[in-house]
């Protein structure tokens, strides 16, 4: 089976990135205590663990040839991948099929906004597989920061996290929030590798040296929930867990929402910064109209 439509060059690029981080004592080979040129597994190692050649090896990581599923499994076990990493590796070969092309518009579906509105202390916002921030309601403004004061070329949460020192502050651990953010992006390139609006994140973060070391370092992620630390001037510390939801009609489009512990500290205090700043979302059916950038609608164009 060929690889048509993948990308053998970046698919030998991330085999090599992901070799050079193993040693032979930990996949279980001897060492023969040879001084070793670079870091990590040589190619035969790679080849002898997935019991293929070392010139096929040398030739799929040189993109060079193509690799038959069973080849990419074999190498996937071979290097230690995770799940996340071997969904990678397979999408930059060409399978599975490419997602559907992303909508054209990102326009918030009402839906999704009025849901947004109805959250009285929970931060949510709605963003894109590329992390386009199209919506967001006021505790979210009241957590992370004001996204409406920025244009809205800029309201990408990646873009921020590196360049809006409001919310770059209010994550306590901002270097593992960053680098799992390039992860997701990362992710992204092996399902919609074409994406323009990826391409033009991309372009604009080239001069961010961690941004560049982390996307260079080839770590991909499916990021759907976790647990995050917040640091806030008005409230202090904050524990939140956050949790993804995708709804069946906007498939494009993803609400995060951070939500505390019943009875927590984290919990007493999002519901104080909500008073503190008049960030509880009034009661009601639904939300203003799409120009309401109350509720971080997009604005007109």
């Amino acid at each position: 089976m060929s690889t048509s439509g993948g990308r053998p060059k970046e698919l030998g690029a991330f085999l090599r990135t992901r070799r050079a981080e193993l040693t032979p004592q930990q996949v279980g080979l001897p060492s023969d205590g040879a001084p070793r040129r670079v870091a990590g597994l040589r190619r035969a190692e790679v080849a002898r663990l997935a019991s293929i050649s070392t010139d096929y090896y040398t030739r799929i990581e040189q993109g060079r040839m193509p690799a038959s599923t069973p080849v990419l499994e074999a190498l996937a076990r071979a290097l230690r991948l995770s799940p996340d990493q071997r969904a990678y590796l397979l999408g930059l070969a060409g399978r599975p099929p490419a997602e559907p092309p992303a909508r054209a518009t990102a326009e918030v579906t009402e839906h999704n906004r009025r849901l947004l509105a109805q959250l009285a202390t929970g931060p949510a916002v709605v963003l894109t597989r590329t992390m386009d921030v199209l919506a967001w309601n006021p505790p979210a403004a009241a957590l992370l920061t004001d996204f409406g004061r920025h244009p809205v070329r800029d309201r990408n949460y990646v873009w921020l996290l590196f360049n809006d020192p409001v919310l770059r502050s209010r994550y306590r651990d901002w270097a593992d929030g960053a680098r799992a953010c390039v992860a997701h992006l990362r992710m992204h390139t092996a399902r919609r590798p074409d994406d323009p609006r990826l391409h033009r994140l991309l372009a604009r973060m080239a001069d961010h040296v961690d941004f560049q070391r982390w996307w260079q370092a080839r770590e991909v992620a499916v990021q759907a929930s976790g647990n995050k630390r917040f640091r806030h001037p008005l409230v202090g510390d904050l524990t939140l867990d956050w949790d993804t939801l995708t709804s069946a009609t906007a498939p494009d489009q993803h609400i995060v929402v951070w939500t505390a512990e019943p009875g927590s500290a984290s919990e007493h205090r999002l519901h104080a910064l909500a008073a503190r700043t008049g960030a509880a979302a009034p009661p009601g059916p639904a939300a203003g109209p799409a120009t309401d950038t109350r509720l971080g609608a997009p604005e007109p164009t």
